[in-house]
Formats: structure tokens, C-alpha cells, sequence
């Protein structure tokens, strides 16, 4: 048994990726953050609900991809791709029905939350206004995009690649500047975080929450790149089902 799931993780570089994955990440994250901290350490006073304010709208951002993978995921574990490859649906139906039950499960998860939060902690999300209506729209699509690669990725490589549906979102964590400003970061990381639409977000929340100033700038760069991302993403979504489809791949994927 031991030799059989070695060989198995030899062939599958994203198990072995996994096991260094989230210490690492955690490790990143956490970092950024207490670097920051030491460095304002008035900062959760001067700014009640930031913190709260951040969880929720990456808890937004996550659960837009993950709804997405989820249930592209859910076809593969029943194997049905090959059912729906034969059907009328066409691939980007199929696309927008995913979109469409990301949005949906992100609905179901986050506004509970968000509720429980004026009830604990009297942080509103709400109290950004309609910049929130902008900041939403922006990491669900984003969420989106990224969930395409990840199911691009599965559809090349197979169920060995299932794991980057929890993973991929985390790659990013660090870089977003979620519960930190992008100043933060080291000089090389700032222009990664620049080309997320991630980070415009979080620093527009900030801007709003600290400062009482709604930064268009922000918003219009980051609508611009999720564009980018979500053309990017339905590029390579539809080709690797185009290609699993006429190679036979789909009807394999499940096993």
C-alpha cells in the first residue's frame, strides 16, 4: 500500500505540490499580516470592521471559484461530461449554468454571514454603499476566471488535478492585500498584486472604511484586469473541453 500510493504521488505532481502548499501559504499570509500589525499598531482600532469587512468579501471571491469547481467537479464525480457532451447543451451554456450556480452558492454563504456580523461584531458590510454592488461583481467574476483554468487544468490532466480546485484561490491570498495594504509587500510582489483585480478591491475597501473616500480609480482598474481574466479563463475552458471531446477524454475524466 505505502508503494502504491508513493507511485501514485511520483505521477502526480499537484499531491506532491499540495503537501507544501498550505504550510507555505500560511506562512506567507500570516507574515504579511503580522508585519503590518507591528508596524500600525492602532490599526484595528482606527479602522472597527475592516477586518471583518475583508473577511467577507474574500469569502466572496472564494466561494466564487469554488462554487464554479464544485460544480464542474460534481459532473466529473457522477460522470456525466460525457452525457452532456452528446446533449444539445453547448459548451458555453454549460459555462453560464456553472456561473450561474457559483453565483447561487456564494449567495448562500456569504449573506448569513455577513448578517451574523452586525449581530456579533456590528461590522456592516452593507455600509460601503453601492461601491459594494462594484467590489461584489469584481471578485465573483474573478472567482469565476479562476475557476475556469482550475477546471481547464482537470479536463487536461485528469482527477489527479482535483485538489488545485481548494488550492488555486489560496495562491493568491498573499497578494491580494486582503487584511494589509499592498505597501506592504516587498517591491516585486507589489506589481504581482497590481495585475489582480484582487488588491484594487481590498484597497478600495480600505480607502472607503478608513479614509471616507470611494477611489474610481481602483474600481476601473480592477474591472479592466477581471475582464482580461474572465476572456482568459473562457478561452481556456472551452478549448480543453473542445479538446477532452474529440480526443475521448470526457468519458475517462471520471475514473
Amino acid at each position: 500500500m505505502i508503494l502504491r500510493h508513493t507511485y501514485l504521488m511520483r505521477t502526480s505532481w499537484p499531491r506532491i505540490f499540495e503537501l507544501m502548499y498550505w504550510p507555505t501559504i500560511q506562512m506567507i499570509l500570516w507574515g504579511f499580516i503580522t508585519r503590518f500589525l507591528l508596524t500600525n499598531s492602532s490599526y484595528v482600532a482606527q479602522a472597527a470592521g475592516v477586518l471583518v469587512s475583508a473577511v467577507l468579501l474574500w469569502d466572496v471571491l472564494f466561494r466564487g471559484q469554488l462554487g464554479f469547481s464544485l460544480s464542474f467537479l460534481e459532473e466529473v464525480w457522477s460522470r456525466n461530461l460525457g452525457n452532456l457532451s452528446v446533449s444539445p447543451l453547448r459548451p458555453y451554456e454549460f459555462l453560464l449554468s456553472l456561473m450561474a450556480m457559483s453565483l447561487l452558492r456564494t449567495l448562500i454563504g456569504v449573506l448569513p454571514a455577513a448578517g451574523l456580523a452586525i449581530v456579533f461584531y456590528q461590522a456592516n458590510l452593507f455600509d460601503l454603499g453601492l461601491p459594494l454592488v462594484a467590489f461584489f461583481s469584481v471578485l465573483i467574476m474573478f472567482g469565476w476566471a479562476i475557476g475556469m483554468m482550475v477546471c481547464a487544468l482537470i479536463l487536461r490532466v485528469g482527477l489527479g488535478a482535483e485538489n488545485v480546485a481548494w488550492l488555486a484561490i489560496f495562491l493568491i491570498a498573499p497578494v491580494s492585500a486582503i487584511y494589509y495594504p499592498v505597501s506592504i509587500l516587498p517591491e516585486a510582489l507589489r506589481i504581482v498584486a497590481w495585475i489582480l483585480p484582487s488588491a484594487p478591491v481590498f484597497e478600495g475597501m480600505r480607502a472607503i472604511l478608513i479614509d471616507g473616500v470611494v477611489r474610481y480609480d481602483l474600481m476601473a482598474h480592477a474591472f479592466g484586469l477581471v475582464f482580461l481574466y474572465l476572456v482568459l479563463g473562457a478561452g481556456l475552458f472551452l478549448y480543453a473541453f473542445h479538446v477532452a471531446r474529440r480526443r475521448g477524454l470526457l468519458l475517462q475524466i471520471g475514473e
